[in-house]
């Protein structure tokens, strides 16, 4: 730092420590949410399938341990709000519900752990939750962390209903040092930007990034295109200041991912799925893994797709071009000199054929690629940053590309011809 090592040392004796040192998350957290699917259903006399019991997240643990979601890295289960009992014990601690999870949280992780997952609960920084059931206030942030400790749960999300500003920020840096002096190593997820607008000067991400392993900046996301292209449009107009904040261990969460629900066609399922990637966002599925289609399955258990998620990097994707024909193209760095591209079509009409190239997306000069389509798995050897070519991207509907270099373009002069694959169209 070219400070004198005495200095360095007198002044980490007096300078507080970053709060989370908790070495978790270092790729965006995988999983599965109730909220957007199921919210506050608690009427399990009416609907048993679909209300928030303990019956629900043993059958999606199921679903998560056998139907090959938790080898791909969907291992978080996570309970939302209305979970709990309306009042607390008289030892003053937050219980579940005894008619909805009569065998309580302990058993429910203990299930969940079994089966190679981890389980996730819900709290907020107030006087309630969102929902109306028992809030964490100040004076109960260290009984709640520990609470959850010993139930076994490995992710808090701490929402910021019926709190104010300075509660909030006193809260949420107390709940991660109350978190991490339990030993148990449990994920934060906090809400706090979300309650501030997002932005600075009320966010502060630096801070943020030493409280939490991630944080809701925005609206909820709700079951419909319109939802999704808003959080998009948020996102991408203030990313010179949400992707610098972005990190292993740190992350901005544009909410859950609404695939396989009823409100996005194919082709908006797929441009979720590639955008929240390039994005560095969590995957947490909110949907009914018990009757999900096989194409919604399909999407979101793409193999290179998830690899590009969790690049060890963890760098946050950028919105490079907007062009006058509604096509856009996103770009995300990753590990080892690959890439991540997205053509995303916000046209209403046709597919659309966009015409570029590498030079022109500003990557460097003299180089050669093998390009991988992400969702048709078709290969381009041998793209120069200079040569032209085209895609074609459908109507709210997504092209992605994963190219990796290929070092000595020699090389690949060499071994063109006989090998299998498509050239591009130069």
């Amino acid at each position: 730092s070219g400070l004198p090592l005495a200095l360095v040392l007198a002044l980490a004796l007096v300078l507080p420590s970053a709060a989370l040192e908790n070495g978790l998350a270092l790729t965006p957290p995988m999983g599965w949410l109730a909220w957007e699917r199921f919210r506050c259903n608690v009427d399990c006399r009416a609907d048993p399938r679909n209300c928030i019991s303990e019956t629900l997240f043993f059958e999606m643990a199921d679903r998560l341990a056998e139907d090959g979601w938790r080898e791909l890295g969907y291992k978080y289960i996570n309970i939302d709000d209305c979970w709990s009992a309306k009042k607390r014990d008289a030892a003053g601690q937050l219980v579940p519900d005894p008619e909805r999870f009569p065998r309580g949280i302990k058993a429910l992780a203990d299930y969940v752990h079994a089966r190679g997952l981890k389980l996730g609960i819900y709290g907020d920084l107030g006087t309630l939750t969102c929902g109306g059931y028992p809030g964490t206030t100040l004076d109960r942030v260290k009984q709640d962390a520990q609470t959850f400790a010993e139930w076994g749960v490995d992710m808090l999300k701490l929402d910021g209903c019926y709190s104010s500003g300075e509660e909030q920020a006193e809260g949420y840096p107390e709940m991660a040092r109350a978190l991490n002096a339990t030993g148990h190593p449990i994920v934060y997820s906090c809400s706090w930007p979300a309650y501030q607008g997002g932005l600075p000067p009320k966010v502060n991400y630096t801070i943020l990034a030493e409280v939490c392993n991630l944080w809701r900046n925005y609206d909820d996301i709700q079951d419909s295109w319109d939802s999704v292209l808003s959080i998009l449009d948020w996102f991408f107009a203030n990313q010179d200041v949400l992707q610098p904040a972005a990190g292993p261990g740190h992350w901005n969460d544009p909410d859950m991912l609404v695939i396989g629900n009823f409100g996005l066609s194919h082709e908006q399922s797929r441009s979720q799925m590639a955008l929240w990637t390039v994005m560095a966002a969590p995957l947490l599925m909110s949907t009914d893994l018990r009757t999900i289609s096989p194409s919604a399955k399909e999407i979101l258990q793409n193999r290179l797709m998830i690899q590009i998620n969790q690049d060890p990097l963890g760098i946050q994707g950028r919105r490079i071009v907007k062009e006058k024909s509604l096509i856009e193209v996103f770009l995300r760095p990753l590990s080892q000199g690959a890439s991540a591209l997205v053509f995303f079509s916000r046209r209403a009409d046709i597919p659309y054929v966009y015409t570029t190239s590498l030079a022109k997306l500003h990557f460097p000069e003299d180089a050669v690629y093998e390009v991988q389509d992400v969702y048709s798995g078709e290969i381009i050897r041998g793209l120069k940053t200079g040569d032209n070519f085209s895609v074609t991207v459908n109507p709210s509907g997504v092209v992605m590309w994963y190219l990796y270099p290929v070092a000595q373009p020699w090389r690949i002069v060499r071994q063109q011809a006989p090998r299998e694959g498509f050239l591009p169209v130069l």
